[in-house]
C-alpha cells in the first residue's frame, strides 16, 4: 500500500479519483506542525534555530498518520506546488521520521545535537518519502506527477522557514511593545502588516489636507448640416492655442497623484466666456484612426484578486476561499501564482476552441505569450487557468458543496485565460474638433468597435460613442452653450483591490498573503471597510505613527521591497541565516529605543453628555478589540460598558427602528435593528433593507 499525503480532505477526495487500489490518500488537515504561540520559539543565540511544535488540536491526527504510515511500503507528498507546501511536506517528512530514522536530524540549514552545538547539514534529504509536484488535479497531471516523483527542495523550505523566522521575531517582539506602549493587549505588528496600515494611513493624511476647489467646463451642443438632426457633444477644449485644462502633480507616499482641473475657476468667469464665444461655428478637424487592443494576460493570484473585488465586491480572502475549492475539485489549476506563462497544451487547445467556437477571423496568426512583470515569479508555475477548457461557465456544473459565487469566479478565470488567446479588438477611434468665429476650439471623442476579438469571448467593458458624420470646413449650428461646475478630487482612498496592486508594484510582501494580511488589519481595528473603501480608524494612525517614528525602517517601502527581494534569493540558493541576522541586530537597537525612550501613547475619549447609571460618573467612547464601546470614565471602579452603533439613513423593515451597524466576532461588518432583541432583522448589505 502506498500513502499518499495532501493538506485537504477536499484535495484527498479529488485525487481518489484517479488513482488506483495500490493507493491510501489522507490529509494532514492543513499544518501538522508550526513555531509555538506561547513563546517566541526562535534561538537567537543560535543561528535564528526554530523550534517546531505539533499543536495540541494536531496530535491525534499525526499520531493516527504515523499508525498509517508504519503499515505503508511507501510514502508521497503530494502538498501544494510552492514554498509553503514544500515547507509542509518537510515537515511531514520530519514528523514521520521514526519510520526512518535517518531522518531524526533532518533540519533545514543546519541540525542541532543535543549540546546545541550548530552542524551543516547540506546534502541531507528526506530518504524514504518521495515528493510529487502538480499544477492542476487532473488525471493525466497526477498520474504523470506519480510516474516522476523527486526530493523535496530544500531550498525553497530555507524560503520558507526564512520568512516565518523573520515575521515571527517581528510580530513577537514588536506587538508586545505596542501592547506597554498603548495599553491594548490585542494590537499586533508585522513586517508587512504594519506598512500596508501605513499605505492606507498616509493616502488618509494627503486626502485631509488636499485643497479641494471649484472649477468649470463648458459644454456645446452642436448640429452637423449632415447629420439629419443628430445632435454632437463637446466640451470647450482651448482658446487661441491656449489650453483650458490643467493639470496639478502631486508627490504622495506610494507615487504621484495627478490632478486635473480647469483654468476657468469662478462662474463669473464661465459666463464671461460663453457670451464671449461668437458664431460662426465651423468643423475644424476630423481625425479618424484605427487603435488595436491586446488582450490582457491570463490571471495571477492578485490580479484575480483585484479583478474579482471589481466586477463581484468579492474581498480577497473570499476570492482565495473560492479558488481553494475550485483548485482541490480540479476545475482551475494553482492560484498562488504570480506566472502568467501557460502550458504548451492549453495554448494549442485553447486556440483550436478559439477557432472552433468563434471561427478562425478570432485566432491569431501565432500562439500569445506574456511577460511576468514580478522579478520573483516562479516560472515553473503556470498563470490561473481552466483544467477542461470544454466546462465553460455556462455548463460549469454546480456541485452540492458549490454555489454561484463559484460559478461566476469559474466563468471568470475560464474567459480570462481562452480570451487571452484570441485576436485584438479592433475600434475606431474619431476625434472632432469645431472652432468659433473667434477662436473658441470644442473637441469631441467617439470610440466604435470594428471587430471586437477577445471582446467577443471576456466581454465588453467599454461604452461605445458614435459620433455624427462631419466633415471639415462645414458650418455647424450652436443648440446650446452650457457651464458645469466641478470639485477637484483628492487621491482615492485605497480599496482591496488597488491595495493589493499598490502592493504588488511595490514588492512589498507576496500575493498569497494579501488577503490575510487585509483581513487581519480590519480585525484589529487598525482600518475599517466601507463601501468599498479601506479608511483608517484612530487606532491605525496611533500605531502606525509610533511604528514610523521609533522603527523608520521596517515601515520604509523601499527598505520593505529590499528585504523581500533577499528573501526570495533564499529560493535561489542564498544563505537564510545572513539575511536574517541583517535585519534582526538594527532591528534590535531600534527595541532598546523604543523601550526606554518611548512614552506610553494615550488614545483621546469623547466624553458624552451623558452620566453613568450605575455610579453617576461620565460616560466616554473606547475603542475596544471589537470596536468601539461606550464605558464608564470611573473604570475600574466601575465597570459599565454597552455597545456603541453607528445610525445609517433607514429604518427597520419590521418595527421601524433605526438600523445600526455591527460587526461580527471576526470583524465582519453588518446592518442589524436598533430594538435587538426585541427585532432580530439583520442584513450582510444595505440594499437588502428595503
Amino acid at each position: 500500500m502506498i500513502l499518499i499525503l495532501v493538506e485537504s480532505p477536499t484535495k484527498a477526495r479529488t485525487l481518489s479519483k484517479f488513482l488506483g487500489k495500490g493507493y491510501i490518500i489522507e490529509a494532514t488537515m492543513g499544518h501538522i506542525r508550526d513555531l509555538p504561540k506561547s513563546k517566541l520559539g526562535v534561538d537567537v543565540d543560535h543561528d535564528f534555530f526554530p523550534s517546531y511544535i505539533v499543536p495540541v488540536e494536531k496530535k491525534k491526527r499525526v499520531t493516527e498518520l504515523k499508525a498509517i504510515a508504519s503499515k505503508a511500503s511507501e510514502v508521497i507528498l503530494a502538498t501544494d506546488p510552492d514554498r509553503e507546501g514544500e515547507a509542509i511536506a518537510w515537515h511531514i517528512a520530519s514528523i514521520l521520521a521514526e519510520r526512518h530514522k535517518s531522518l531524526a536530524s533532518l533540519r533545514s540549514g543546519s541540525v542541532v545535537s543535543k549540546k546545541k552545538k550548530i552542524v551543516d547539514s547540506s546534502g541531507l534529504k528526506a530518504e524514504g518519502y518521495k515528493r510529487i509536484v502538480f499544477h492542476e488535479i487532473t488525471e493525466s497531471a497526477i498520474l504523470d506527477a506519480v510516474k516522476h516523483p523527486q526530493e523535496v527542495d530544500m531550498r525553497l523550505v530555507d524560503a520558507q522557514q526564512a520568512r516565518r523566522v523573520l515575521d515571527r521575531l517581528v510580530g513577537y517582539t514588536l506587538s508586545p511593545l505596542l501592547w506597554r506602549k498603548l495599553s491594548r493587549k490585542w494590537l499586533s505588528a508585522g513586517r508587512v502588516q504594519s506598512v500596508t496600515v501605513r499605505l492606507i494611513v498616509e493616502r488618509e493624511k494627503e486626502i485631509r489636507i488636499f485643497l479641494k476647489g471649484t472649477y468649470f467646463t463648458i459644454d456645446g451642443v452642436f448640429i452637423p448640416p449632415s447629420s439629419n438632426g443628430e445632435e454632437l457633444s463637446a466640451v470647450l477644449l482651448k482658446k487661441d492655442g491656449v489650453p483650458y485644462e490643467k493639470s496639478t502633480t502631486f508627490t504622495l507616499f506610494d507615487g504621484t497623484y495627478t490632478s486635473k482641473t480647469s483654468s476657468i475657476q469662478t462662474e463669473n468667469q464661465a459666463n464671461t466666456i460663453i457670451s464671449d464665444i461668437a458664431s460662426p461655428f465651423a468643423v475644424s478637424a476630423v481625425e479618424k484612426k484605427e487603435v488595436r487592443r491586446s488582450p490582457p494576460a491570463p490571471f495571477t493570484t492578485s490580479t484575480l484578486q483585484q479583478d474579482s473585488g471589481r466586477k463581484f465586491s468579492f474581498s480577497a480572502k473570499k476570492t482565495m476561499q473560492i479558488a481553494q475549492k475550485l483548485y482541490e475539485e480540479g476545475y482551475i489549476t494553482y492560484h498562488r501564482t504570480d506566472s502568467v506563462n501557460l502550458s504548451e497544451k492549453f495554448l494549442t487547445e485553447a486556440r483550436g476552441y478559439i477557432e472552433k467556437t468563434y471561427g478562425k477571423a478570432y485566432l491569431p496568426d501565432k500562439k500569445r505569450t506574456f511577460q511576468t512583470k514580478s522579478k520573483v515569479a516562479q516560472e515553473a508555475h503556470e498563470a490561473i487557468r481552466p483544467t477542461t477548457i470544454g466546462m465553460t461557465g455556462e455548463n460549469f456544473e454546480v456541485p452540492s458543496d458549490m454555489n454561484h459565487d463559484h460559478v461566476r469566479l469559474y466563468e471568470l478565470i475560464w474567459k480570462r485565460a481562452v480570451g487571452s488567446q484570441a485576436k485584438e479588438a479592433v475600434f475606431d477611434s474619431t476625434t472632432i474638433e469645431i472652432t468659433s468665429g473667434n477662436g473658441y476650439v470644442f473637441g469631441a471623442q467617439g470610440s466604435v468597435i470594428q471587430f471586437d476579438g477577445y471582446l467577443k469571448i471576456i466581454g465588453r467593458e467599454v461604452d461605445e460613442i458614435v459620433l455624427p458624420s462631419c466633415t471639415v470646413g462645414e458650418i455647424v449650428t450652436l443648440k446650446s452653450l452650457e457651464k458645469a461646475s466641478h470639485e477637484s478630487s483628492p487621491p482615492p482612498r485605497y480599496t482591496e483591490a488597488s491595495l493589493i496592486k499598490a502592493l504588488e508594484e511595490k514588492d512589498i510582501g507576496r500575493p498569497s498573503t494579501y488577503a490575510p494580511i487585509i483581513s487581519t488589519i480590519q480585525e484589529r481595528q487598525y482600518v475599517v471597510k466601507q463601501e468599498k473603501k479601506l479608511i483608517p480608524m484612530e487606532l491605525g494612525f496611533l500605531v502606525t505613527d509610533f511604528l514610523v517614528k521609533y522603527f523608520s525602517h521596517i515601515m520604509d517601502l523601499p527598505f520593505t521591497a529590499k528585504m523581500e527581494a533577499s528573501l526570495d534569493e533564499i529560493a535561489n540558493g542564498a544563505p537564510w541565516v545572513p539575511v536574517i541576522r541583517a535585519f534582526y541586530d538594527p532591528f534590535m537597537e531600534d527595541m532598546k529605543i523604543a523601550e526606554n525612550g518611548a512614552e506610553k501613547v494615550k488614545m483621546e475619549e469623547e466624553t458624552l453628555d451623558e452620566k453613568c447609571p450605575t455610579c453617576g460618573g461620565a460616560l466616554v467612547i473606547r475603542t475596544g478589540k471589537y470596536g468601539k464601546f461606550i464605558a464608564c470614565s470611573t473604570f475600574p471602579a466601575c465597570k459599565y460598558t454597552r455597545q456603541l452603533f453607528e445610525k445609517i439613513d433607514k429604518k427597520c423593515p419590521k418595527c421601524r427602528a433605526d438600523i445600526v451597524v455591527k460587526k461580527t466576532r471576526t470583524g465582519k461588518t453588518f446592518f442589524g435593528c436598533g430594538n435587538y432583541p426585541v427585532c432580530t432583522f439583520a442584513a450582510w448589505k444595505k440594499e437588502d433593507i428595503k
